[in-house]
């Protein structure tokens, strides 16, 4: 197992609302295993954090060993996104931020994942994780088995150990499944979709955690550390909003089977919509008032564009986009203040908040508010 020294010295994070201070030096890395060059590897462990919620990322950054696979296989920018960042939230729970620090996958290879979202097929050397197929020109076969498998994520999470040292902690590993199989049977053809239920992609899902979790444990490095395996369910290719994480579970280090599943319950709600008002009938309300009362006052109002993201059906973090023309600074400052009331007067404090007031898709301002906070954090870009 990998593991780095660390010479002890301090590291100031500056923030550009601070004044600069020289006094502390970085925390110096030195990797005991030497490159493929033979150099000693050096890094740096900020001392500080900007969030205690968030995790310290040891720098040089190390970009992950399978960077760019995502972006070709997952077709929603939004699914890229939050696949990432929910991984990281949910590795939290078993990696605690205090104790553990980031860092990018660097055991999946490009050409390891690659080799896993393809088709089975018996003669090749490492078989792909997705249903084997005769004829792929055949509609009937593509449709009847579809790829479930769109990406392996890994995330890596480094602890500090008694001896003043740091190693690989734990290994986050999310699955990337789909919800819309879109295929073609011959190249330049039409495009066919097959909608995939919940229930049939949990099911294969399970047997491709299973497959993910063995093979992992076959690679140099990861036969004992812990490791979270999270199921992702991808939104349909133009969905206005991300999908999200529908399972999870933690496997103990040395062991090579899933226990058991924990069902995660979250979802992404875009406002104004028909589900959002049939589900969420009072924030639709309220943002339907909000929207009233702007378009009262402003007559170069547009609309109120927003996110909802919910765990178990509760309102964790209100995403809004107030898109505006304006003529002048004056303007943007009066309007800020206006919205500033209405959020004040108008909207509960027990979930995240943040509106972004914009104007030719350049941002004006911004107003936030974090849960159970009474106060805003406005501000007005020049």
């Amino acid at each position: 197992m990998k593991r780095i020294g660390i010479c002890c010295m301090g590291l100031l994070l500056v923030l550009t609302s601070c004044a600069p201070s020289f006094n502390k030096q970085p925390d110096e890395v030195i990797e005991e295993n030497q490159d493929e060059t033979g150099e000693q590897e050096t890094a740096i462990i900020p001392s500080y954090n900007i969030s205690d919620q968030e995790y310290r990322v040891m720098v040089p950054y190390k970009i992950g060993k399978a960077r760019g696979v995502i972006v070709n296989q997952v077709a929603n920018r939004l699914d890229i996104d939050e696949l990432e960042e929910g991984l990281r939230r949910h590795s939290k729970e078993a990696f605690d931020p205090d104790q553990y620090y980031f860092q990018e996958g660097q055991y999946i290879t490009e050409d390891i994942a690659y080799d896993w979202l393809e088709r089975y097929e018996v003669d090749k050397e490492e078989l792909g994780l997705n249903p084997e197929i005769e004829d792929p020109s055949d509609v009937e076969q593509q449709r009847e088995n579809p790829k479930y498998l769109s990406h392996v994520l890994e995330q890596n999470y480094l602890v500090k150990t008694n001896d003043n040292f740091v190693e690989l902690g734990g290994v986050s590993i999310g699955i990337a499944l789909k919800s819309t199989y879109r295929f073609q049977t011959e190249i330049g053809g039409p495009y066919f979709y097959e909608e995939i239920p919940n229930d049939t992609m949990l099911e294969k899902g399970n047997e491709i955690a299973e497959e993910v979790l063995e093979r992992t444990r076959s690679i140099e490095g990861l036969s004992e550390v812990p490791i979270l395996i999270a199921l992702y369910r991808e939104a349909s290719q133009d969905s206005l909003t991300p999908g999200s994480f529908v399972a999870k579970a933690l496997v103990d280090a040395k062991s090579s089977n899933i226990d058991g599943w924990e069902t995660v319950n979250e979802e992404y709600i875009l406002f104004p919509s028909s589900a959002a008002k049939e589900k969420y009938p009072d924030i639709s309300a309220n943002l339907n008032d909000f929207e009233q009362d702007i378009a009262n006052f402003f007559p170069n109002y547009v609309s109120v564009i927003g996110e909802g993201f919910y765990v178990n059906e509760q309102l964790q973090k209100l995403t809004l986009e107030i898109p505006i023309i304006f003529y002048g600074k004056a303007e943007v400052i009066g309007f800020t203040q206006y919205v500033y009331g209405l959020v004040k007067e108008g909207f509960q404090n027990h979930y995240d908040l943040e509106i972004n007031i914009t104007s030719n898709d350049k941002q004006e301002a911004l107003i936030t508010r974090e849960a159970g906070e009474d106060d805003l954090n406005v501000h007005v870009y020049n």
